[in-house]
């Protein structure tokens, strides 16, 4: 195929199952479901990382967490490893990022763009430093503030996401036309459907008196009991700011709305690269950093391996993607460095051969490799490492050790149960599949090692800020801030 432009889209927090074209029963989000029957949807997709800064990382090294290092939400990227946006610079391409990114610090160049438009990295270059704080869980009291918020209206969020629309149409109609002599790449980063779960009125109002699927498992006692989801709910203590079943229909209500304002915000950029001519150059993919748990389990927010949260939306269209078509092969955000590569037509860069990557193009026209997607978690309310491989039809879930006892394994056959209602990991029938799920991860991390390491670089960063109680100090990290907004609102419950 001849070498084309790529844009990527990539939303936040997006739950693979809240859209028109993964089925849900009431999600609006008719700008997607173009999308997906002009090209080809990935049905198998996951974010290497259930929370935003490492998972960005990935997305754009290409590489896992434990090869990029970037921990958690305050250790991230800062240039090295070497992203797919440094190789297309390096061979003449121009790179542009508009909107969030989640690195260190805004300086193009290292990051791997040729600009940044607006963009958004963590808050002051240090990002969420609770998250640091492992051993003994602090209890994150601002995430309670989630269900009370949530309603119509608008927030720093939703005035950064029109902003970043305006940016990306203005580029479009100006700059695009002025970069015809090869292919460029333009990356978009939107923050909805992020909480807070508050909605446009607009948006708001298209689910106003409709009958929303209520969180399965949410009853305190249907929840599925594990030592590591139990600490992680009480340090992640959202659902214990909820009150009533009015206040979570009001937070679904929230969310939803937001998926459709970012659906519309979609559309508004799909009907510029129309406009302008340019879907016969270039491909668009459509993603998310990760899911959002939405209630199921008695959980909001992301940072567990069940499908709402690890798992991601994945669309691809552009010459030559097979229309209306579903692929199953497991994908993974890694794999957006060789699609970049691949859309530009550039050979493989020779220190770049150990990429667990493919080309998303290339899955999407036909190629059918067998593969085991990871996925790993060191971040924010996990005392221990948590590892999620995806081979074949069964999910496997592995923690690495706490400090008295190793947390039970997980086993899910997704192809007979894809809501994930039965843990076969204690099942007698399943101990050879157990078994072959768990040399599979060994074969790619030692789970216990990566852990170690993720300890000791988190403790260098915590002695670099004065110690625990230091960072315990500076009060409830919750979300981080779009530019120009102040970080205190956002550091500090009040």
């Amino acid at each position: 195929m001849p070498a084309t432009n790529l844009i990527v889209i990539l939303s936040d927090e997006h739950n693979p199952k809240v859209a028109g074209f993964a089925g849900h029963p009431v999600a609006r989000t008719p700008n997607l479901d173009r999308l997906a029957a002009r090209g080809t949807r990935f049905t198998s997709a996951y974010t290497n990382c259930p929370i935003c800064v490492p998972a960005r990382a990935s997305l754009a090294t290409g590489r896992y967490v434990h090869q990029h290092r970037c921990w958690d939400n305050a250790i991230a990227y800062r240039g090295e490893p070497a992203t797919w946006g440094h190789r297309a610079m390096d061979a003449g391409h121009r790179v542009v990022s508009i909107g969030k990114l989640h690195y260190q610090d805004s300086d193009p160049r290292r990051n791997g763009f040729s600009e940044e438009i607006l963009p958004m990295h963590i808050v002051g270059g240090v990002g969420d430093l609770l998250g640091l704080i492992r051993d003994e869980l602090p209890r994150r009291v601002g995430a309670m503030r989630l269900g009370p918020e949530a309603g119509p209206g608008e927030s720093d969020y939703t005035r950064y996401d029109r902003d970043i629309v305006q940016a990306t149409l203005r580029w479009l109609r100006e700059e695009a036309p002025r970069h015809r002599d090869r292919p460029w790449i333009l990356y978009v980063g939107f923050v909805a459907p992020h909480f807070p779960l508050v909605a446009p009125q607009a948006f708001w109002d298209l689910y106003e008196g409709v009958d929303l699927p209520w969180p399965k498992c949410y009853a305190a006692d249907e929840r599925p009991r594990h030592p590591f989801i139990d600490r992680q709910r009480r340090s992640m203590c959202f659902d214990e700011g909820f009150t009533d079943a009015a206040m979570v229909r009001r937070a679904l209500q929230g969310y939803l709305g937001l998926t459709s304002f970012m659906d519309d915000n979609v559309g508004q950029i799909l009907a510029e690269v129309e406009a302008q001519g340019l879907w016969g150059d270039t491909h668009v993919l459509y993603s998310s950093d990760h899911g959002d748990n939405l209630g199921a389990r008695g959980l909001w927010g992301k940072s567990t391996m069940y499908e709402e949260s690890a798992g991601i939306p994945m669309l691809l269209a552009g010459p030559g993607i097979p229309a209306a078509r579903t692929v199953d092969v497991p994908v993974s955000l890694v794999d957006v460095f060789p699609t970049a590569i691949d859309a530009l037509g550039l050979p493989a860069h020779p220190a770049d051969a150990d990429l667990p990557g493919h080309s998303l193009l290339a899955l999407a026209r036909g190629a059918q490799p067998v593969r085991t997607v990871l996925s790993e978690y060191h971040a924010a309310a996990a005392q221990s490492g948590s590892y999620m491989i995806r081979h074949g039809r069964y999910k496997y879930i592995h923690y690495a050790a706490f400090r008295d006892f190793v947390p039970p394994p997980m086993l899910f056959d997704l192809q007979a149960d894809p809501e994930e209602m039965r843990d076969l990991a204690a099942d007698p029938a399943h101990a050879a599949v157990l078994a072959e799920c768990e040399r599979r991860l060994r074969a790619l991390l030692d789970p216990q090692a990566v852990d170690v390491a993720a300890r000791d670089d988190q403790r260098t960063v915590i002695d670099a800020h004065g110690g625990t109680e230091a960072i315990l100090g500076r009060g409830t990290f919750r979300y981080t801030p779009p530019p120009g907004v102040d970080a205190r609102y956002y550091a500090k419950t009040p």
